[in-house]
């Protein structure tokens, strides 16, 4: 498998020159065999220089449509002078005596791809070492933990990377699968559930693979949401242990929740205030009752072995946050990520010259792409613009979206919050002896007041899966608590 390097007590890197020779041989003596190893090799695979051309030479000549043989390659290399670095003509009459037959010729491809793998694990590890000794001047610990793992990571997914096409069958299949788990659940929910009803059957809970964007002006309460959610999940988490000892999810999730905003402790207080209908804010002061802490005590001792794992490092970049994600994976599974919020997540540019709206493109594509490398759904908050603001109508819309471009053209699910209160509460018509019908306008206010008090809207404005519309909840904003809205009150809504 490995040959040793002449004249030197050393041992060449892994690698098989009889395998890479049988594989080269079959595809010049029949071009058919290039189209059941193209997807598995590439040139740098073969570890002989030698081989590496031809087999770059002979994979260009079959995809333009040419015929790649002994005679055709003798007059290509002839013609670039390049015969002799091969080994001659006799080089390529000696492949073609070496040429496999018959299904070896994929096995030996992938003894090929897989000897090449390691060759470059070994590259990787060199180069980590040296890095580590001589590192570049803006690079710590940690950032040299994140390179090695995106390497690793990236090594990892070449050695899986023969996926290809699959058949219809096996695609339908996987569709059973989902209508399979929704039909367990009673229906309706074949994601993740949310622990909200109505946004459940409007979602149809959140989708592994999805990038769901949940966005709000200031104070409409995207982050409690984010945590109900996030918590509701948890809480949820059933598991069943497999032969192999792993872990399959059965309903619920094990969340990752990237809070760049908020520490972890500030989090932890919201959810303890939403569980024990405690103020958060009494909690952080400590103006607490005996019988207050000791609730709270009880809450914390059922609280936590919840599956939810916060990371409150402020100004992540996407790919610190990217290996992360995959690194808790990798120790204790994952089946959704929560991010508050994009904005605030950094990108690693050469000299800092990109401007935000590039950034948050590439912020977006790489979410998109990682949730669908790791199969969960991303929940990522974003800001809107003020132009909200500007408008009578104070619910948002596609266009409000910061840098919206790119969020919504990567986002499966593009969500808003909306809390109609927050505004009314500020447009109180003031007492005027003067004017005789300001106590009606008081009057239509307070009986406006009265319908939205305590409640929410979410508007799914995008959604791939399914129809868009508004969901009404509740919302305690004692305890910054969403929850399902009471059947007598949606109906007083219709009826308005």
């Amino acid at each position: 498998m490995s040959e040793q390097k002449p004249g030197s007590g050393s041992i060449s890197p892994p690698n098989n020159l009889a395998a890479e020779a049988a594989v080269l041989g079959a595809i010049l003596f029949d071009n058919n065999v290039y189209q059941f190893i193209a997807d598995i090799l590439t040139p740098p695979d073969f570890y002989a220089p030698a081989h590496r051309e031809v087999y770059a030479v002979a994979s260009n000549m079959i995809q333009t449509g040419r015929v790649a043989d002994g005679v055709t390659l003798r007059e290509y290399f002839e013609q670039k002078e390049k015969i002799a670095e091969i080994g001659g003509a006799k080089y390529l009459v000696d492949l073609l005596d070496a040429a496999a037959f018959g299904p070896e010729v994929k096995d030996y491809a992938r003894i090929i791809r897989d000897l090449a793998i390691r060759r470059e694990l070994i590259t990787v590890g060199g180069t980590i070492q040296s890095q580590a000794i001589m590192p570049e001047q803006d690079d710590t610990g940690s950032s040299l933990i994140n390179k090695a793992e995106r390497a690793l990571f990236d090594l990892a997914e070449r050695g899986s990377a023969e996926r290809g096409f699959s058949s219809f069958a096996e695609a339908l299949a996987e569709s059973l699968i989902t209508a399979e788990a929704a039909f367990k659940r009673g229906g309706k929910i074949a994601g993740i559930p949310t622990g909200l009803r109505d946004l459940d059957n409007q979602l149809g809970g959140f989708h592994r693979s999805d990038l769901l964007i949940l966005a709000g002006r200031p104070s409409m309460g995207k982050t409690s949401l984010a945590t109900n959610i996030a918590y509701n999940a948890a809480a949820a988490y059933k598991y069943e242990t497999q032969e192999d000892g792993s872990k399959k999810t059965m309903d619920g999730a094990v969340v990752a929740f990237f809070s760049l905003e908020m520490s972890n402790e500030q989090l932890a207080t919201r959810i303890l205030a939403e569980r024990t209908g405690i103020n958060a804010h009494r909690i952080r002061q400590g103006d607490l009752t005996k019988a207050d802490f000791e609730q709270l005590v009880e809450a914390t001792s059922e609280l936590q072995n919840l599956p939810l794992y916060i990371d409150d490092t402020g100004g992540i970049s996407i790919s610190e946050l990217t290996a992360r994600a995959r690194r808790l994976q990798r120790s204790v599974g994952l089946d959704m990520i929560v991010i508050d919020y994009l904005q605030l997540i950094t990108v690693s540019s050469s000299g800092g010259q990109a401007n935000r709206v590039q950034e948050v493109t590439q912020i977006t594509t790489a979410l998109k792409a990682l949730a669908k490398d790791l199969n969960v759904p991303i929940v990522a908050l974003s800001q809107l613009s003020r132009a909200v603001e500007q408008r009578d109508d104070k619910r948002p819309q596609l266009s409000d979206l910061r840098e919206s471009g790119s969020i919504e053209q990567d986002a499966d699910i593009v969500m808003f919050v909306f809390r109609e209160e927050y505004y009314l509460a500020r447009t109180e018509p003031a007492a005027d002896p003067n004017d005789p019908t300001s106590n009606d306008k008081w009057k239509a206010w307070r009986s406006r007041m009265d319908q939205v008090y305590g409640t929410a809207e979410v508007i799914v404005s995008k959604q791939r899966h399914g129809p868009i519309g508004t969901v009404k909840l509740a919302f305690d904003a004692n305890v910054t608590r969403f929850g399902d809205l009471d059947k007598s009150r949606m109906t007083e809504d219709i009826l308005e």
